[in-house]
């Protein structure tokens, strides 16, 4: 079977290709933007043609955390969205039968606390990640249009939040488990007491250990027919941001206190994924929260820190 992998270069990509680079029923295809620009939709088309590959799995975006959405909107819209769209399309016109699109639970409307299927493009979005968003809607109609009209297997797999080995821990670009990781580790170090945490604490989210999602990737390969045209993947749990914090302050070792940054955005109260497609289909994630946190700490002391 020859596979396509977008994004390789990105978190769950890494952790993709490892899993699957040592099945030796499998040739994958991994072509870095020095190799392949996806802004570019002729090396795109001329790729899949050249390649001919059986599924493509599209992991590629420009991704960032509250501050580089809000910074860069045009950006995070339009890239996203030549790039969903130059990838789908060229697998399309290249004859590729199986695609699998990652899309990302900021789909959903702001305003709802359990994120189910059927809520995609039934209310407003969340404001600080609105482009990225609707880049990520396009693309998970355009693959269920393909599906609907075509007769094809392009099916959009929608994780919680992600966190794990090969996230980004920079400030510009770091999401919420690695910056708490990052904040709570410099805190330790320095022998700070006092950590800030962005609006008042309660907002709750969902963020599932990335390996749990390649299982899942890995287990939709042979079961494409299977899939629904779009599916959520995540714990079916949530926490409170404080509580990341707590968790994150207990497999660090800080014992400082906590203080709240009330000028600085919450996001959306309450994101949860409604996984009982998931379920049904027999698959649940594995990894604890914290057990979750303290493998990500540990990528964190050895390989983040030690570069």
């Amino acid at each position: 079977m020859k596979i396509l992998i977008t994004g390789t270069n990105g978190m769950v990509g890494k952790n993709l290709v490892e899993r699957l680079r040592v099945n030796k029923d499998m040739t994958l295809f991994m072509p870095k933007r020095l190799d392949l620009d996806l802004l570019d939709k002729d090396s795109v088309f001329d790729y899949m043609c050249a390649n001919q590959p059986d599924l493509v799995i599209h992991l590629a975006a420009k991704v960032g955390g509250i501050q580089a959405n809000i910074s860069e909107p045009v950006n995070f819209l339009v890239e996203n969205n030549l790039m969903n769209t130059h990838v789908i399309m060229g697998a399309l016109s290249a004859g590729v039968t199986q695609f699998l699109n990652l899309g990302s639970s900021c789909m959903y409307p702001r305003d709802k606390d359990i994120l189910y299927e059927s809520d995609i493009l039934t209310g407003e979005l969340e404001p600080t990640n609105e482009g990225y968003a609707l880049a990520k809607v396009m693309a998970a109609r355009l693959c269920t249009y393909i599906t609907e009209s075509r007769g094809l297997m392009y099916k959009t797999i929608v994780p919680c939040n992600i966190y794990g080995r090969y996230d980004h821990f920079d400030e510009a670009r770091s999401h919420m488990v690695p910056a708490v990781i990052r904040k709570l580790h410099a805190a330790k170090i320095s022998g700070c007491t006092e950590v800030s945490i962005w609006g008042d604490g309660k907002s709750r989210r969902e963020f599932m250990y990335v390996e749990d999602l390649v299982d899942f990737l890995v287990w939709a390969i042979p079961h494409m027919e299977q899939l629904p045209d779009m599916i959520n993947v995540g714990l079916g749990l949530d926490y409170s941001i404080d509580e990341y914090y707590q968790i994150g302050a207990k497999v660090i070792g800080y014992t400082g206190v906590f203080t709240y940054d009330l000028y600085k955005p919450s996001g959306m109260r309450r994101k949860m994924m409604d996984v009982s497609k998931s379920q049904k289909l027999g698959w649940n994630a594995k990894t604890s929260l914290q057990s979750g946190m303290e493998k990500t700490y540990e990528y964190y002391l050895k390989e983040v820190l030690h570069d």
